[in-house]
């Protein structure tokens, strides 16, 4: 069942993305940032904005310029990250660079962030500069991520606080941006923002253990090909994890395993490894370990009722899913 106030936002959000008005021309500058987003999405982030300007005691309609901003900026992150990764599909369709090609996805996303700076100063000149140096700070600290998550593709020895660090920026400081900007357009000091940073980075950290996890042991009930992340060689918590833990013999078994052309064998194996280390339960114990971290940092933040209580529904939903 869906929390009313995240589905009433989500509505709202939804329909201010329909009105988004791009100039027609160039079309094949602005076409492609129509076409991205319009194809939809759980829209967290730009959830995330309203909710937390809910959460300090203003209507959450003040902050729909900012969640525009949002929106904007994580769809431009997609659309350059489909490019360096060479991705051919979102959400089923063809990436930006496959219907037009790479230079038009470049400048096109290029465009989507000047657009998404315009968005987030549609506000009060007192908290302007606040708001620029929170999304700035954002941005750049993704940026990092994604370096770092291409710089770790490569590298034989990355340690999982390595790993961590990597997914916080990459993951969990825009969960935690869109938050605190929020929190800002509806009052909040911007100097105390401290626990909206520790609920947000709890719940990025959970989430994408529990993707790793449910990648390798959820099935494609949950949208994914088993063993997907295997397949393509990426390193996740489960790899690391099972590198710290085991004897020098297996970790010499795990490598060779990844080694195996062959991708229903590889899985096979790595997965046989996986298990025999008890890695599934070390997964799921560490999701219950940050999940608990989210809400002991939510039940101390002191804000609006209804805002808290879809939040907490909000967590459970990103980081409850069922394995």
């Amino acid at each position: 069942m869906t929390n009313a106030l995240y589905g009433e936002m989500l509505t709202k959000i939804e329909a201010q993305i329909s009105h988004l008005d791009f100039p027609e021309s160039p079309k094949n500058l602005y076409d492609p940032i129509r076409y991205i987003m319009s194809l939809g999405g759980k829209r967290v982030r730009p959830v995330l904005a309203l909710m937390g300007c809910q959460l300090y005691g203003a209507p959450y309609s003040k902050a729909l310029p900012q969640a525009m901003a949002i929106e904007l900026f994580h769809n431009f992150t997609l659309m350059h990250d489909d490019v360096m990764d060479s991705a051919d599909v979102r959400r089923a369709l063809p990436t930006v660079h496959i219907k037009w090609n790479h230079n038009i996805a470049l400048l096109s996303g290029d465009a989507m962030m000047v657009m998404a700076y315009r968005h987030l100063f549609n506000c009060e000149t007192s908290i302007s500069q606040s708001l620029g140096g929170l999304f700035s700070k954002t941005a750049i600290e993704v940026c990092e991520g994604q370096q770092l998550d291409m710089d770790y593709a490569i590298q034989a020895d990355v340690t999982i606080e390595q790993y961590l660090e990597m997914i916080r920026l990459k993951t969990a400081v825009l969960l935690s941006g869109s938050l605190k900007i929020g929190a800002v357009v509806g009052g909040a000091d911007p100097k105390k923002l401290d626990l909206i940073d520790q609920f947000a980075e709890a719940v990025g950290l959970a989430f994408q253990v529990k993707d790793d996890f449910l990648d390798a042991f959820g099935g494609e009930e949950f949208g994914k090909a088993t063993g997907g992340d295997i397949i393509e060689g990426k390193r996740t918590w489960l790899t690391l994890k099972s590198l710290a833990v085991a004897d020098a013999k297996t970790r010499v078994e795990l490598m060779e395993a990844f080694d195996v052309k062959e991708p229903t064998e590889r899985v096979s194996r790595v997965l046989a490894i996986y298990k025999r280390l008890r890695i599934d339960e070390l997964a799921e114990a560490e999701v219950k370990k940050y999940s608990m971290q989210a809400k002991e940092a939510l039940d101390q933040i002191q804000g609006e009722a209804r805002a808290k209580e879809a939040l907490e529904w909000l967590v459970d939903q990103l980081i409850g899913r069922r394995t």
